[in-house]
């Protein structure tokens, strides 16, 4: 086969790229052309690219490559990359991640050695299949591709552990999400963190109940007592960042969880693998494509995501009526991140002093932000905001705060109240 098609296939499979032919008078541009669509069809699959393109003086031929193709290109059986001016062969482990990443083989869908029925937790399977109106648990798991029939029994794939496991740690040990609060605006010491494991939908309401229990907010009190707040960062656009990432990583790089770092001055949200088919950083917005289509139809079908793919636009829209910064998408060196920057509306004086922000829990915040717009804060009107909460709990969330500088308490007894602490 033609070299040509071979260097159009190593493009292809290494992001895209340019290539400009010359033309001569014993090959004319209308013959370089042709050579090179031909060349594009030759490859396995045939490669669909733009059309190439002869320079005005017709002296030469640009054939270009774009980025994002959908497959994973060979030629005679041969699987290659390109790397500097030479054509190379993919290595088996990199050519297997290729796949994955391009949807070619679906790691979700491979059944796993030694996990059995009794894997699975029945109960929540039960429940999911409740909620879809089915009859049987083991029939819609089979029909979603949860399970796999081998040799006459039924055996879970990576997408049933995942998303029904007692155990999925157990199979897929990167199957964990770490959450961290940081006080600053880079990682250091001062930071609250929890490592969230366990089913899929699991994590995304141990996610949610990580961002609610540790954003900072704007917290007021109206004159009929009714209570409002603003996180800093929009809930609704974090938790949605957190779900696509769950959705959508690469379950089958090992070594490395999601992670969500929440900080001073931004959210981020990074996961293993980069996009996959043919979505891009230019198009992440309009293109639709699911490496993990199982996972995503069965979180959609318990309401957690829009199965049309829809969440990016909501994010869009989430921060345009926040009057917020767009997020920030990249792609790192084996995975992606999303980037949600500060609310500006959240008034830096909820927490004079920032290294205490990430140590704080949202009662305390709650009344140092009261106290920006109040004269002084006492027991009553602080469990007010939080009715579920014990009387005591809200007595040592007050003490703690006079205890680290914060407040000052004034008057004995119950007709006792809370100041902010004068400083020197």
């Amino acid at each position: 086969m033609s070299p040509l098609a071979e260097t159009l296939a190593a493009l292809a499979n290494n992001g895209g790229g340019t290539l400009v032919l010359p033309a001569t008078a014993l090959e004319p541009p209308a013959i370089v052309l042709d050579n090179a669509v031909q060349a594009a069809l030759a490859t396995v699959p045939p490669m669909v690219m733009p059309l190439p393109q002869i320079d005005k003086m017709g002296n030469s031929v640009t054939v270009t490559v774009p980025a994002g193709l959908p497959h994973v290109y060979s030629v005679d059986g041969r699987y290659l990359v390109r790397e500097g001016t030479e054509n190379r062969p993919l290595a088996p482990d990199r050519l297997r991640q290729l796949l994955l990443e391009r949807g070619e083989i679906s790691f979700e869908e491979a059944s796993i050695s030694g996990a059995t029925l009794d894997d699975l937790d029945w109960t929540a399977a039960e429940v999911y299949t409740a909620r879809i109106g089915a009859e049987s648990a083991r029939e819609i798991l089979l029909r979603r591709g949860c399970l796999v029939s081998e040799h006459g029994e039924l055996h879970p794939t990576y997408a049933g552990i995942l998303l029904f496991g007692r155990d999925p740690l157990r199979f897929v040990r990167s199957a964990y999400l770490t959450a961290a609060r940081f006080a600053g605006t880079a990682p250091s010491d001062h930071f609250t963190s929890q490592e969230i494991s366990g089913s899929l939908p699991n994590q995304v309401r141990r996610a949610e109940a990580f961002l609610i229990d540790n954003m900072r907010r704007a917290v007021q009190l109206g004159a009929t007592s009714e209570r409002s707040e603003k996180f800093e960062y929009p809930l609704e656009a974090a938790r949605e960042l957190v779900v696509n990432a769950i959705a959508h990583r690469d379950y089958a790089i090992r070594g490395e969880g999601i992670r969500l770092f929440v900080f001073a001055d931004r959210l981020e949200i990074t996961s293993p693998g980069k996009l996959s088919g043919p979505v891009t950083i230019e198009n992440i917005a309009d293109e639709r494509f699911s490496r993990n289509s199982i996972i995503v139809q069965v979180l959609a079908d318990m309401g957690f995501i829009e199965r049309l793919g829809y969440g990016i636009d909501r994010i869009l829209a989430l921060t345009r009526t926040q009057h917020m910064p767009p997020p920030e998408f990249i792609e790192t060196a084996g995975g992606f991140r999303a980037t949600l920057r500060r609310l500006p509306q959240i008034d830096e004086k909820v927490l004079s002093n920032s290294s205490l922000a990430a140590e704080l829990n949202p009662r305390q915040q709650a009344a140092v932000t009261y106290l920006d717009t109040h004269p002084r804060i006492t027991n009553h009107e602080l469990q007010a905001l939080y009715s579920t909460v014990h009387p005591e709990t809200i007595r040592r969330d007050l003490a703690d705060l006079v205890a680290r500088g914060l407040l000052e308490k004034l008057g004995q007894k119950r007709g006792s109240y809370y100041v902010r602490a004068r400083r020197s």
